[in-house]
């Protein structure tokens, strides 16, 4: 049985975690995340994740879409609240 993760804000923190989970082949045994909490749209998100001034380019594929991103094939919501409880808990099964 996996655990739904959902990050709250995509700075720093967030898109080194992301790129960790995306990374690690034993993660994704236990967690998979699904969702990301963030006020930016999911555009700049995933030019930010794929180009990192730190970490350097990911070599996957990131594309961002309506209402997420999609990294190698991976769907991920993106919800844009500033109060954490109001968002889609149950429903992205967290």
């Amino acid at each position: 049985m996996t655990v739904n993760i959902a990050i709250n804000g995509f700075g720093r923190i967030g898109r080194c975690f992301l790129r960790v989970a995306m990374a690690d082949k034993e993660f994704s045994r236990y967690a998979t995340v699904v969702a990301i909490n963030d006020l930016t749209d999911p555009k700049t998100m995933a030019h930010l994740f794929k180009y990192d001034s730190t970490f350097g380019k990911y070599e996957g594929n990131v594309e961002p879409t309506e209402n997420g991103i999609v990294i190698d094939g991976h769907n991920l919501k993106v919800c844009s609240k500033k109060d954490p409880l109001k968002l889609p808990w149950k429903v992205l099964k967290i």
